[in-house]
């Protein structure tokens, strides 16, 4: 039985919710709140198994909330967002930070052809985001211990990268944050990310990331040149890839292992344009999406890396990469901008013409 805490203002979302969740035998329902502060109270006494959050609450928003709650009585959390633009993905995206899980939006109309399906969506991610061991998060920051980074490849001569790909799912918001913030403004390599995440949210996510750090951060269009010091998301609905002439492609095809955008779409596209000089990311996310397409960039040359276990949310995506048998190294998260630096570090530039 996965005990749950429904924490929103409205009363006919909330209930709505709890009916939603109460129509699957798999969870109870254990508490409502309808303020921020309800919530922490409630996380503290009941201890729920998940809780879903609203952003805009009246005496403590969701993001503030969240924070308390992963301080004093950690807890799965998923963002239950009534909008994708503005002050909310911005407090939205600022929670994943805080340690919520992820952000979905909240469920349609009851007489809403859409309703059924996405219903069941929403059951199946809060069965499994209920399952993730989530860490208690400190007032303070405080720094991670971890090990030494893992060398699972052979060896190769740094500084033949001119093109990053990266990927990831649950927790990859925050993720992404920390790495792009650790590049240096002047990084070279243009940098294409698949990033799962609730649709119509990519645009702030974009905007969230670039506030940030001191790359361009844009929602790909086709057609971009690939310019260096500029981050390329993929778009909703839309595969990501490297086309011709060094320039992005947006690919309105099938989706890849019920994916798109696929990062294995992405890194195949990469591996054919870039060959050996293609780097890979995998960072924490559910599933296997990225495995696959790995193995076109090791066959290529490339070079592959995947967060560590102990840096990631959910370490589902880095796994499947490390056990496919493609990765060159296996660090935590805060190690992986400095092995980027150091892989792009004497690639030349090529001339403004030149395509892959």
């Amino acid at each position: 039985m996965i005990r749950v805490l429904v924490a929103e203002d409205s009363l006919t979302v909330r209930e709505l919710l709890v009916a939603i969740l109460e129509s699957d035998p798999e969870f109870r329902v254990v508490g409502q709140a309808k303020n921020g502060l309800e919530a922490v109270e409630l996380a503290k006494e009941l201890r729920p198994d998940l809780i879903t959050m609203d952003i805009h609450m009246p005496m403590m928003d969701g993001f503030a909330a969240t924070k308390e709650i992963m301080v004093a009585a950690p807890a799965p959390i998923i963002i239950v967002s009534s909008s994708s633009s503005g002050r909310e993905v911005e407090l939205s995206l600022n929670a994943l930070r805080a340690g919520a899980l992820m952000v979905v939006p909240k469920p349609d109309d009851p007489g809403s052809p859409l309703f059924n399906g996405r219903q069941g969506q929403f059951l199946a991610m809060a069965k499994a985001m209920a399952d993730v061991r989530v860490v208690r998060r400190w007032a303070r920051s405080v720094a991670r211990a971890h090990g030494p980074a893992s060398e699972l490849g052979r060896r190769r001569k740094a500084g033949a990268v001119r093109l990053v790909a990266v990927a990831a799912s649950t927790g990859g918001p925050a993720a992404l944050q920390r790495l792009l913030s650790d590049l240096p403004a002047d990084f070279p390599s243009p940098i294409l990310v698949v990033q799962h995440i609730a649709e119509g949210f990519v645009d702030g996510l974009a905007e969230w990331l670039g506030s940030g750090c001191g790359l361009r951060v844009k929602v790909a269009a086709d057609g971009d040149p690939l310019a260096p010091r500029t981050v390329f998301l993929a778009p909703d609905g839309l595969h990501l890839a490297v086309g011709v002439g060094r320039r992005v492609a947006v690919v309105d095809a099938s989706p890849v292992g019920g994916f798109r955008p696929s990062a294995s779409f992405l890194f195949e596209s990469a591996a054919a344009r870039y060959g050996p000089e293609a780097g890979a990311v995998v960072l924490t996310g559910m599933g296997c999406d990225g495995a696959e397409g790995l193995r076109a960039v090791r066959a290529a040359g490339g070079y592959v890396i995947a967060q560590d276990a102990a840096s990631s949310v959910v370490n589902g995506m880095p796994q499947a990469a490390v056990d496919s048998g493609v990765v060159d190294a296996v660090l935590p998260l805060e190690g992986i901008a400095e092995r980027l630096v150091t892989l792009v570090r004497a690639a030349p530039t090529p001339p403004a013409d030149e395509g892959p």
